[in-house]
């Protein structure tokens, strides 16, 4: 777990200083790390933000007839434009993320890529207003199982918290250096570089100049019940706007949180919570949630299958690669 935490901080780090700073061998850091990639349960992907085309992000709750979720599951998470899709509240009910632009008509924006049924009973698409907490450090890694902030900082060192911007729009050239990188993140220098043709100086040039505008970005991908935590939850939260960036800060750094933002809607604050159970989720939202003050009213979607995380799909237990655009839109 000390481990992924690392990735998180630090997704392309060489297993050298992971290893030092969680107090293992090189050779066990990697060995450790391959075994979770290759058992796909852990993948490191690079990502293009959505912003450098003009896109943000909505949130979707699709309500459907059960006995129909299936296909309409499946079709939605074969689009490139749809990611962290869940199946919730007992398979009635579909959770995603869509990239569009602010301006597109909401329901337009995901009925026109719906198969036509009669499937869907409801459905509420709201935008996904601000993150919470410090990009390059947040994220489940478990209780117990996060790096001191000095052990973040060793991994870090001096580099920004956050992207300093403008974005910078990808250029024709970069696309097998981005490809390679949605394949696997920690794709070294030297392998860049012949993918590309460029020096591994030049490579390493790019890079930077893609992380540290905010253009590209590194996703950690995980499956937490695959590490003994079986219970996954939504929360949807509704809280005055005087309090929403305390709430949602103290959120983020909840070990139990993967992520917290703030919505438009009824509910302006959704956290994605993890944990081993029942009974441990019934002690986070009694000690950790309900310490907070602030918290108007809550909702609860509990996830009963995950279909796709940010940059994966999962098949057969495994976190696996999407198809290409022109694959998928062949299928």
């Amino acid at each position: 777990m000390k481990i992924l935490h690392a990735l998180l901080c630090a997704p392309r780090a060489p297993f050298r200083r992971i290893g030092e700073v969680v107090g293992v061998s090189e050779q066990t850091a990697a060995r450790r790390y391959h075994a979770l990639r290759r058992s796909g349960v852990v993948r490191v992907a690079g990502l293009v933000n959505p912003s450098v085309y003009g896109q943000a992000q909505w949130v979707a709750r699709i309500r459907c007839r059960p006995d129909r979720v299936g296909p309409l599951a499946d079709a939605l998470v074969r689009r490139p434009d749809i990611a962290y899709a869940n199946l919730a509240s007992g398979g009635s009910e579909i959770i995603c993320v869509i990239s569009s632009p602010v301006e597109a008509e909401r329901d337009d924006m995901l009925l026109r890529q719906l198969p036509k049924s009669a499937s869907v009973l409801d459905l509420s698409i709201d935008l996904l207003i601000h993150p919470f907490g410090d990009p390059g450090t947040v994220g489940w890694t478990s209780q117990g199982g996060r790096l001191t902030p000095e052990q973040v900082r060793q991994l870090t060192g001096d580099r920004p918290a956050a992207p300093t911007g403008p974005l910078l729009p990808p250029a024709e050239e970069d696309a097998p250096l981005l490809d390679a990188l949605a394949q696997d993140g920690r794709t070294t220098h030297t392998e860049l570089a012949a993918l590309t043709g460029w020096s591994k100086a030049r490579v390493a040039r790019r890079l930077e100049a893609l992380e540290t505008s905010g253009t590209l970005s590194y996703d950690v991908d995980s499956l937490p019940e695959r590490l003994g935590y079986h219970l996954n939850a939504t929360l949807w939260l509704r809280v005055s706007p005087a309090h929403l960036q305390r709430i949602g800060e103290e959120l983020a750094r909840h070990d139990e949180v993967a992520f917290a933002g703030a919505t438009s809607g009824r509910h302006n604050v959704m956290a994605i919570v993890i944990c081993r159970d029942a009974e441990d989720f019934y002690r986070y939202l009694t000690t950790r949630v309900a310490a907070i003050p602030g918290i108007d009213a809550y909702d609860v979607s509990i996830r009963v299958r995950r279909l796709k995380q940010a940059a994966s799909l999962i098949s057969r237990g495994r976190l696996v690669r999407p198809a290409p655009v022109q694959a998928a839109a062949r299928q």
